[in-house]
């Protein structure tokens, strides 16, 4: 009898075993099934993020787009701008030049032609001298005409008619 007992026993030791084995199996599930509620809500929040995400992006990629589009046409009208400022400077350079060769030529001249220049500047002075003499004399002979009249109550100093 000692077998069956023993046999009993151990069916008993075996059942409560296999117990606590359903039990602590029951827990365990039981908060992985929480784990994974707690994990479902936090993956429904990242979607609803996530979408606004998406939402943005589109609107950024949107916008992206059309700054490159309006940053293409400045680009465009830039390069005519470049393109006219470009010709400016041509010009400017063509004016340099010609007025180099002009003011080239012009010293070429005044250096064969310095002799009769300074001809030119001489008699030029001498016909200002003369202008202004003439002006003197003009100034004076009017003055010599004019004949003095004394201010009233003033005393007129004696003269003599006599010429010498």
């Amino acid at each position: 009898m000692d077998w069956k007992i023993l046999l009993y026993i151990a069916a008993i030791v075996a059942a409560v075993g296999f117990l606590v084995l359903c039990v602590a199996l029951a827990m365990t599930l039981n908060s992985l099934k929480n784990t994974l509620k707690e994990v479902s809500g936090t993956v429904s929040g990242l979607e609803n993020q996530l979408q606004g995400v998406t939402l943005e992006t589109t609107n950024l990629l949107h916008k992206t787009n059309e700054l490159a589009e309006d940053i293409q046409v400045k680009s465009e009208k830039l390069n005519t701008v470049v393109d006219a400022v470009r010709g400016v400077g041509n010009s400017v350079t063509d004016l340099n030049s010609s007025v180099r060769r002009i003011t080239s030529t012009v010293s070429t001249h005044v250096e064969q032609n310095e002799d009769k220049i300074a001809q030119v500047v001489q008699w030029g002075n001498v016909a200002m001298g003369i202008r202004d003499k003439w002006k003197e004399r003009k100034i004076y002979e009017a003055r010599a005409s004019q004949s003095y009249a004394p201010v009233p109550g003033q005393k007129q100093l004696p003269h003599n008619d006599q010429t010498l």
